[in-house]
């Protein structure tokens, strides 16, 4: 007996739609009918625009590119039926988009675009690229927060291709709340990317206690300590955070 296909998720694909080249390439395949067309087109390497249609892939739940022997540009590509309606869907929601942005009051407009991104991290700063360091397949992304701290995150090359990051580009940092350690502030800090902040609520738990830490920049972070740390409210307190952790997304 034949098993039947997997529903397809194009939800799960289109949500990012508008902070990535991910449906460029899916699209500039169909064009070339070759991935390396393709990624020569949107500025990515070979390797990175297999990376975006892997992801979509993966998201639509479906196959959306399949190789094709002999084809021009290092090998061709053909796009699936799957792949051709997923291009049609994210043409009808871009459309969708701009009718909706033009017809939102300038105010209200510019605050759209930090609203439209749903995640469980629940660390989600504002900021700007300062500059980029590549070193081999990764790169750490130095970012500015809006009192001028630095924040790092480290991601591979081929996502920072994917995102189109550069300096003063404006994006978002995420990071979920168990990944940041906090401790009471100490002569001696621990090695590692730091911030600094007072202590706002403390919710007790047997297994690590979760604090809400007010930063320098008016930003809220939230975090969790070991338990027994004594920090209470108003306690100045450090967040120790890995450059691993942080993520970067574009505002949609």
């Amino acid at each position: 007996m034949k098993k039947a296909a997997p529903a397809l998720s194009f939800g799960s694909a289109l949500s990012h739609e508008p902070a990535d080249k991910r449906i460029e390439i899916l699209r500039r395949v169909g064009d070339s009918g070759s991935i390396s067309q393709a990624a020569r087109d949107a500025g990515v390497s070979y390797k990175a625009a297999w990376q975006a249609i892997d992801t979509l892939s993966n998201l639509a739940g479906g196959v959306l590119v399949q190789r094709a022997v002999g084809g021009a540009g290092g090998g061709g590509a053909l796009i699936t039926d799957a792949g051709k309606h997923l291009l049609a869907v994210a043409a009808q929601l871009a459309e969708s988009r701009r009718q909706v942005l033009a017809a939102a009051t300038a105010p209200a407009a510019a605050t759209l675009p930090h609203t439209g991104l749903r995640t469980s991290m629940r660390n989600q700063f504002p900021c700007r690229v300062d500059r980029l360091e590549a070193k081999g397949q990764t790169v750490r992304v130095v970012l500015r927060l809006p009192d001028g701290s630095q924040l790092v995150s480290r991601i591979t090359k081929a996502s920072a291709e994917l995102l189109g990051l550069k300096k003063k580009l404006a994006v978002l940092a995420l990071c979920k709340a168990t990944a940041v350690r906090v401790s009471p502030q100490s002569a001696s800090p621990a090695e590692g990317q730091q911030l600094s902040g007072r202590a706002q609520r403390v919710s007790r738990g047997a297994n690590g206690d979760e604090v809400s830490l007010l930063l320098a920049a008016g930003l809220q972070l939230v975090g969790f300590a070991a338990a027994g740390s004594g920090i209470r409210a108003k306690t100045p307190v450090s967040a120790l955070i890995d450059e691993s952790a942080v993520v970067i997304a574009l505002p949609a």
